[in-house]
């Protein structure tokens, strides 16, 4: 089912089967930020980028490195591939390829230098050839826009898929990715204009704890559902913390999540003690040139199921 109400959405979500079991990362994948520059062609729909400083390439290889240490050192295999100077978005994988187990799925990208990342030849060969996936391309379904994990946010242990709808994924896309990953409920809803991606607004960790900032909903129905469905899971974000990247982290395993040092910087006291009361063990890298490019630690893994 594909909700677009919050009473739809907690209709459906209370049918679900109660504890499903977890869905453990297989590895993940990154690309390296090889020739990094902030692209000029993507700023017109992402905020955050930030266009008026010079990019280091050097400083972001080596602190995009270190994200891949720190991953591997938390028990978590990593691939990574090379980048390509002509598409300086690529850094952020996770927009264009995304895994259901035994499936790759190919987004649909809104802007054209994008849309050349999803035909790399080297990353489709790895999933088809060596692991055995079968191949979904989304690029090719008429009228839709869906940048997967960058404009949506899974819960993986509930299959259920949460989108925000703005110029990166649109409602044709919301039903591409809900047949392409099997999900049992998907959501659709507005961001504020100025958002682009869910996953910088709003994170689920290890499937059941979730960070989010409200003011990013056009609806503030929208996360009162959220909080409805999750009781006593919610941690909400502040505009400020959301702007350097809080949000934008992401769980290995179901303890160990990766923030970029920027957004733990910004964290406050209070939320980061109930995160680590809450068994969850935070893990900063210095990621601020990268985040130049408008994305931090979350956009930069692509995760294998």
């Amino acid at each position: 089912m594909i909700a677009t109400t919050p009473a739809q959405f907690l209709q459906a979500f209370q049918q679900l089967p109660p504890d499903p079991p977890p869905r453990p990362l297989r590895a993940v994948f990154m690309i390296e930020p090889d020739h990094f520059s902030v692209s000029t062609e993507t700023t017109a729909d992402n905020v955050y980028m930030d266009v008026a400083s010079k990019a280091d390439p050097e400083r972001a290889l080596a602190q995009h490195r270190e994200l891949a240490r720190v991953i591997n050192a938390c028990g978590v295999p990593v691939i990574r591939f090379p980048g390509n100077a002509d598409t300086p978005d690529d850094v952020f994988p996770n927009n264009v390829f995304a895994t259901t187990p035994g499936r790759l799925v190919l987004g649909a990208m809104r802007h054209p230098l994008r849309q050349q990342e999803s035909q790399r030849r080297d990353i489709r060969q790895f999933f088809t050839d060596l692991l055995g996936y079968a191949q979904h391309d989304l690029s090719v379904i008429p009228g839709a826009v869906c940048e997967l994990t960058g404009s949506s946010v899974i819960d993986r242990r509930r299959q259920v898929n949460y989108c925000g709808l703005s110029q990166r994924l649109n409602a044709a896309g919301v039903e591409a990715m809900h047949e392409a990953f099997g999900f049992a409920l998907s959501w659709q809803f507005e961001l504020q204009p100025d958002e682009y991606h869910l996953n910088v607004v709003m994170t689920i960790l290890a499937d059941r704890d979730i960070i989010l900032c409200p003011s990013a909903f056009i609806d503030n129905e929208v996360p009162k559902a959220i909080a409805i469905a999750y009781p006593d899971r919610v941690l909400q974000i502040s505009p400020e913390e959301k702007a350097s990247f809080t949000g934008n982290c992401l769980a290995v395993t179901s303890k160990d999540v990766i923030i970029s040092a920027t957004g733990l910087q910004a964290l406050t006291a209070g939320t980061r003690r109930k995160l680590e009361d809450r068994g969850l063990q935070l893990h900063a890298v210095a990621y601020d040139e990268v985040e130049k490019a408008g994305g931090s630690v979350r956009c930069s893994i692509g995760e294998i199921y």
